[in-house]
Formats: structure tokens, sequence, C-alpha cells
């Protein structure tokens, strides 16, 4: 079987292949024109990990930050400008998916500021900011599903803005982001917007689920707790696609759709594996369910164009097996709420600290190319 094809299956079966970096590089060699030409690259997801990884490599970057420290640009004002070009660019590359995907693919991702993860009003403004800014019809602007994100998603799509919800962890808060949704369209509408224009999407994070279940296992130790590594992250993801299914099968979204509203798709996020215990492709080729996007490392797409086993339609129906796996956590001795508080707060917290790392590269770029 050629690498195109089992990536060939997984979009066949109706996965929206997405990738989970962006840099300058990519966009001037190429390589972004390649993935979407050879192995089904629909959207590219970006966050401040990426970007600071991007910023601090290479040579790429150095023109436009010449050009902005001779204008005198703040390392505020760089770090937006340089990270919105890569988004408008990678944007204009994807217009014909976007076309000819009927606005649902074709998608570009880019985070508000994660410093204001916590705060509502200024997670609004930013949003609405970036989306100026970029100024393309496919960028999704990427907001936190906090306790305060989620009153600035529902403000964000009010305005008629596409929203990426990010940092999904438990399905107890991925009820409220579909609700907070289905709000944010209700006063879009009130506000006369047209729905059909507005896209979602809902990041459901993976792999860091099993990393923190499978250390609480490993630290009560027993061979019923060994018994159950690996087991969580699957049947989180199995939970939230049942609490997918269930919502959208509501009267309040049909009302929505009547009206020309588009589903918000669940995404796959953090689906690059992180233990070698695992098969490198497991949260992809058992995470395939029609309607559904999995954005991925490089890694983890070469990995399944090479060896992943695409059999169909591995998600729906398992939601009763899926919850047996949480009543077996709970007796064993796994605290599952405080699992995704801590992840919610650790991921908050990376981002933050990726975005200081983005200011200090860009700062001394800045300093540098004043000298």
């Amino acid at each position: 079987m050629s690498t195109t094809d089992r990536l060939a299956q997984l979009s066949g079966a109706g996965v929206s292949i997405w990738l989970d970096d962006l840099s300058r590089e990519r966009l001037n060699t190429g390589n972004l024109a390649e993935l979407i030409r050879d192995k089904h690259v629909v959207g590219v997801t970006t966050n401040p990990t990426i970007f600071a990884g991007a910023l601090s490599a290479g040579a790429a970057y150095d023109e436009q930050v010449a050009e902005l420290a001779g204008r005198g640009a703040d390392v505020d004002a760089a770090v937006r400008e340089l990270t919105t070009t890569d988004v408008r660019n990678a944007a204009d590359l994807f217009r014909e998916v976007y076309r000819d995907t009927g606005g649902v693919d074709g998608r570009v991702s880019i985070e508000v500021d994660p410093r204001l993860a916590r705060e509502t009003d200024k997670t609004v403004a930013e949003a609405q900011d970036l989306w100026k800014t970029v100024d393309r019809p496919n960028v999704l602007i990427k907001i936190p599903a906090t306790e305060q994100g989620l009153p600035a998603i529902t403000r964000t799509l009010a305005e008629g803005i596409s929203v990426n919800v990010t940092l999904i962890f438990s399905t107890e808060r991925y009820r409220e982001v579909i609700e907070a949704f289905f709000t944010g369209l209700e006063q879009a509408r009130a506000n006369g917007h047209d729905l059909s224009g507005i896209h979602s999407v809902a990041s459901f994070f993976v792999s860091r689920v099993d990393s923190e279940v499978d250390k609480r296992l490993a630290e009560i130790g027993t061979g019923e707790a060994k018994a159950m590594l690996g087991e969580a992250a699957i049947a989180n993801a199995q939970l939230a696609y049942a609490t997918y299914q269930e919502m959208f099968g509501t009267e309040r979204w049909r009302a929505l759709a009547e009206q020309g509203a588009n589903a918000q798709r669940p995404l796959w996020a953090s689906t690059g594996v992180k233990s070698p215990e695992y098969s490198d492709t497991r949260y992809v080729d058992q995470l395939v369910v029609s309607g559904t996007v999995n954005t991925m490392p490089e890694k983890t797409l070469e990995a399944t164009a090479d060896h992943a086993e695409i059999s169909g339609d591995t998600v729906t129906g398992t939601a009763e097996r899926a919850r047996a796996v949480f009543d077996r956590l709970a007796v064993i001795g796994v605290n599952v709420d405080d699992v995704f508080r801590v992840l919610e707060n650790e991921g908050v917290q990376k981002f933050e600290k990726s975005w200081t790392e983005l200011l200090d590269t860009v700062s001394g770029q800045l300093e540098k190319a004043r000298s």
C-alpha cells in the first residue's frame, strides 16, 4: 500500500487531515503546498509553542524582523505581525481547498494571546483584532475553553467570527462549549449575521489525558491499575463524540441548522503519541469517524501515511465501553475530575510559557537587527 493510500483512506472515511504546525520555512520552501497536494492536508493549526519554535529556528524571518526593527515596532507588535503574516499566507494557500469544500476545510487557526485565557473581555477584543488583522474568511480564531473563555466564545461567534475552541479535556467542559456555540450562533442570527458563513471546531485534547492518567496509575501500582494504562484518552474522546451526537441531535440544533448553521466539528488535537510503549498512530486510526478533524504533527502524519491501519469507523457506538473505562478508573482510585483540572491549568501555563519564549526570541531578534 502506498503512503498516499492510507491518508486517502482516512480522508475517505470523512476525517479532515490538518497539520499541527506552521512556519515561514514551510511556506517559503513549498513544503506546505506539497503536503496539500500529496498528503491530503486540508487545514493547519498553530499555537504559541509552534510559533515559538518557528521563530527561534533559521533565518526565514530575518528580513521581516529587520523591516519591523526599522519601523521601530515594539516586541508585541512585531510578534503580531510575524505570526499573522504566516497565517494570512497559509490561508491564501488553502483558498482552493476552502472553496472546494464549501468553507468546511481549508482552515488556518491562530490563537489569542494565552496570557488572556482567564480574561473574558480581553479575549473577545483580541479575537476581534486577530480576525480583522488576518482578514481572511478561512481563518479560525482559537479561544481556550476555560471558564472565562466560554462567554468569550459565545460573544466572538455572535460577531460572525469563526472559532476554534481549544484546550478541551473533559466531556463536561465540552458540553459547556457546545452550549456556548449554540448561544453564540443564536446571538449571531439576532445580530443579522449569515450563519452559513460561520464555522467552528472543538479541539479535544487526546494524548495528554493518557500521560496524566497513566502517571497516576503507575503511582497506584497495582496489577489492576497497570491493566488500565493507555485506556483513558481514547475512551475520553469516544465519550466526547457521544456528547457531540447527543447535543447535535436536539431541537435547538435543528432550528439553527434550518437557518443555515454549520455543525461545530469535533477536532482531535494532541495526537502525537507521548509514550514509546504505544503505537505512534493510535490517536489517529483508533479515532476514525466521519465529520471530524484530526490535526497531526508532521511526525504523526508521516507515521499514519506509512503504517496506520485505517479500518473504517472506530468511534460510533463505543460510548458504553468508554464509560466502563472511567468507572474502573474511579474504582481504582484515579480522580478524573482532578486530572482534567490539572490538564487545563497545565495547558494554559504551557502556552503562556511558550508565548513568553516567543516574545523573548523576537525581542532579541529586533535588538540584533537594530544594532
